[in-house]
């Protein structure tokens, strides 16, 4: 019963697909990596080459040079959040500035070969200020290092709110004072938080790194609620803000913080030897003595599976066999709900479920000898998924969600079948699940079925988008019909004889048709968080390898059951050849 029965998945690329498509699928996707590699380095440079030199000429690092300075050598490191504010533009006195990233960066990479969540303030935009969506962008980073037990690394250089836009930052249940209750939450969890104060720590900059089970300090860095510049006569008995907060006063006097260190190189030293003090990773222990492998059919590859036209199907299969280890994977229950998938594979050596859609046509089990498309939910597979779903939570199996779906089958037989109920089962599932669940967006995700299948709005520990995924309630052309359906015929062709009258239908349904498609951009979701990060397809498992690690990481928080036991094995028992 222990016997995990992986098997070969998926083939050679020459196998499925023709040297024109995989060069067309090729073009397509490089000319979207480039796209997002240009839009990743322009929000790394934050305000630009200026404004480093600035922190520079203070002896001080940038944000960007402490995370890699912090990093063990040679890790990878996944940010989040990046888009944050993207293409936002705020009005200063006339002035528009722009805030890369939302002024903060917000990572996951290793430090002491443990996974950690490093939050550092951006200080080449306002000074590491906090912008709108900032709060928000730092309490997703915290939610993740909550999620998974890891520690939450703070390199705090952050000169407070950005007054002109405080009013959008400040308040609301999300605003930024709920960042130093996701501190007390992490701390209630006993997460370790380790900060380094780098510099100008004023009003909530100075609130964020107290809760922390250790501070630092160096020399030029001070935490004040407000500094010398609001204290009523500060010039006539010559205060500045390093002699009211500096490490003089919190180190030796108030002890808001443990340590004084000379500078930045001292000070990530310091954070480092915390880390290495701290619980080990679990990840060999869960491994049971198997080797991390990568897969035999190369991740690289994922970069020329995808069609084009976002109409046209691919095998997700080979998706899968370029994201689990050796390319093996258990598929269950393969022959019920065929419009999905569902399966156990090993992500550098640590189990992993998985549960995709299934593109193309798929067999009608309602309608025997028919078809019917996929990419939609029906019966079988909702609850196909449902169960899957219920067995890794009660196993403690991580659950990766691949997502190509336009959404929940519709019609008078749907509804006979009570598709809203077992959707509603679906939901509850995943509402109540604990085990660690993933969502990738690999292109559509559409209307409920987009919430079906752990949503942002269910709360996956995180959501990676492709720069192809499209997020609607419904695709543009389909939105355009249902708002001229009254001008239309059974066919959806413009009813109307009268020139005028069709010109102006069919100018009026483009229009509807561009907005929904601007509105699907993930940038312009990843802008306003709703999604967490855009990656290209072959990031993918490098990405899978960090989640999946991180959730094996910390010990004792959550149940993890050896295979010898997994529920699994008895639905394969009462499924098999049903």
């Amino acid at each position: 019963m222990a016997f995990v029965p992986l098997h070969p998945i998926g083939g050679p690329r020459d196998r499925f697909l023709e040297a024109d498509e995989v060069r067309r699928n090729g073009e397509f996707l490089a000319a979207k990596g480039a796209e997002l590699d240009a839009r990743r380095a322009e929000i790394r440079a934050g305000w630009g080459e200026k404004y480093a030199e600035r922190v520079h000429a203070k002896g001080k690092m940038t944000a960007w040079e402490r995370v890699e300075a912090l990093k063990d050598e040679g890790a990878p490191v996944h940010p989040v959040g990046s888009f944050v504010n993207w293409g936002r533009e705020f009005d200063q006195a006339g002035r528009l500035l722009r805030s890369p990233g939302a002024g903060v960066v917000t990572v996951l990479t290793r430090v002491e070969g443990r996974w950690v969540v490093v939050i550092a303030n951006d200080n080449t935009v306002a000074s590491g200020s906090w912008w709108p969506q900032t709060p928000e962008k730092i309490e997703r980073a915290q939610e993740l290092g909550l999620s998974l037990r890891l520690p939450v690394l703070y390199l705090v250089d952050c000169s407070g709110l950005f007054l002109p836009e405080q009013s959008r930052s400040f308040p609301g249940r999300f605003g930024a004072g709920h960042i130093f209750k996701k501190n007390s939450l992490l701390s209630a969890a006993g997460v370790p938080q380790v900060a380094g104060v780098f510099g100008d720590c004023i009003a909530g900059g100075g609130y964020m790194p107290i809760i922390s089970d250790r501070v630092y300090m160096t020399e030029q860095a001070y935490m004040v609620i407000a500094g010398a510049a609001l204290i009523k006569g500060a010039k006539s008995q010559k205060l500045t803000s390093l002699g009211i907060g500096g490490p003089e006063v919190h180190v030796h006097q108030s002890a808001c913080a443990d340590q004084r260190v000379p500078d930045d190189d001292a000070c990530i030293a310091a954070i480092r030897r915390e880390v290495a003090s701290m619980q080990s990773s679990g990840c060999a222990y869960r491994r049971g003595g198997v080797d991390p492998a990568a897969p035999r059919f190369p991740a690289a590859e994922l970069d020329t599976l995808f069609p084009p036209d976002h109409r046209t199907y691919y095998d997700v299969r080979q998706v899968i066999a370029r994201l689990v280890d050796r390319s093996l994977f258990w598929e269950l229950m393969a022959h019920r709900g065929k419009e999905m998938v569902t399966g156990v594979g090993r992500v550098n050596g640590l189990y992993c479920g998985f549960i995709a859609n299934v593109q193309g046509p798929v067999p009608d089990p309602e309608h025997r000898g028919k078809v019917k498309p996929g990419g939609i939910l029906y019966r079988e597979g909702i609850a196909k998924i449902s169960q899957f779903s219920r067995a890794c939570d009660s196993d403690g199996i991580p659950i990766v969600w691949l997502q190509d779906i336009s959404g929940f089958d519709i019609g008078t037989e749907a509804e006979a079948h009570g598709l809203l109920g077992y959707g509603s089962n679906l939901i509850y599932t995943n509402s109540t699940n604990r085990t660690p669940m993933f969502t990738v967006l690999l292109r559509k995700a559409s209307g409920a079925g987009y919430y079906a299948m752990a949503g942002l709005p269910y709360e996956p520990v995180l959501q990676l988008s492709t720069p192809i995924s499209r997020q609607s309630v419904m695709e543009g052309r389909t939105l355009a019909i249902a708002t001229y359906n009254t001008k239309l015929d059974d066919d959806f062709a413009i009813a109307s004889d009268d020139p005028a009258e069709r010109a102006a239908i069919e100018q009026g349904m483009a229009a509807v048709e561009a907005r929904i498609e601007g509105d699907m951009d993930p940038y312009a979701a990843a802008s306003q968080r709703d999604t967490d990060e855009i990656v290209k397809p072959s990031e993918l498992r490098p990405w899978l390898e960090c989640l999946i690690e991180a959730s094996y990481q910390a010990h004792g928080y959550r149940r993890v059951k050896n295979p010898r036991i997994w529920s699994l094995h008895d639905l394969q028992v009462l499924t098999e050849g049903v």
